[in-house]
Formats: C-alpha cells, sequence, structure tokens
C-alpha cells in the first residue's frame, strides 16, 4: 500500500523522537533528494539518493536528542504528492545537556509512498544554538 504524504510526514517525526535515523531514511525513493536552502557554512545544501542521506543522518542523534514535536501544521498543496509542513521539534543538546527548540517549515513530495523531494527550512542560528557550537556558525560566516 502507497503511503500519503500526512502519513510519511507523520512516521518521520515519530521516527525523529525514537531516534532511528536509518528508519527515516529508508522513507526515501532510492533516487530522492533532500535539500537544506539555510545550512550553515560547510553544511550540505542538497543530497541525492537514500544511501546518501542515510549517511547525512547517521550522525543526528550524536548532536539532538530530540525528545518532542510538540507543534505542528500541516498545509496541503494543489498536488496531492505534496505537502507543507511548520514544525517545532524540542529537545537536548548532546554535546551541552542543555534544552533547545528548533522551528522548520519542511515541502514533502511523495511518490509510490516514498519521499522524492524533501526541501527543510530552519534558522541556522537556531541549529547552532541546538548543537552547542554557535562559533562554529560565527567562523562559517567570517570565512
Amino acid at each position: 500500500m502507497d503511503r500519503t504524504p500526512d502519513q510519511i510526514l507523520h512516521r518521520m517525526l515519530e521516527l525523529l523522537t525514537a531516534k532511528d535515523m536509518d528508519a527515516i531514511a529508508d522513507l526515501w525513493a532510492p533516487h530522492g533528494t533532500a535539500a537544506f536552502p539555510f545550512a550553515e557554512a560547510g553544511a550540505p545544501t542538497h543530497l541525492s539518493g537514500r544511501e546518501t542521506i542515510r549517511a547525512y543522518l547517521a550522525g543526528y542523534t550524536d548532536v539532538y536528542d530530540v525528545t518532542g514535536v510538540p507543534a505542528m501544521h500541516v498545509h496541503h498543496t494543489g498536488d496531492p504528492a505534496t505537502v507543507i509542513v511548520e514544525f517545532t521539534a524540542t529537545g537536548r543538546t548532546v554535546r551541552t545537556g542543555d534544552p533547545y527548540r528548533i522551528d522548520y517549515i519542511t515541502v514533502i513530495t511523495v511518490h509510490d509512498g516514498h519521499i522524492t523531494e524533501c526541501r527543510d527550512y530552519w534558522s541556522p542560528v537556531q541549529t547552532a544554538r541546538a548543537s552547542g557550537d554557535l562559533d562554529a556558525l560565527r567562523q562559517g560566516l567570517n570565512a
């Protein structure tokens, strides 16, 4: 059975809080893409292919301990294969143990039950603060 964009989105967020990055990568089509237009300096802005996405996600839980998604609003588009979601992730920074909150806007397109395109927008300042590495962001901006 093919999963809808809403089902894929909800499953992705469940897996995020379960810290199952490998299962998140499995949600992508073999040649699906992920784009991060607001990625901080030095971070990838575009990934192609499920295995590349899997490798990218592999270290996520070493940086972020996501404990919840307390806010989410899904917007349906004129294309039934695409949804836009606004959500907030909360958790603790692995490096420091400090709590964090990151707000996202994500555009997901699904075909044949898998993500073919995902564009993930977030604040580089929020993510640098959440990862405990504001200094690296400053250095990247100055480079």
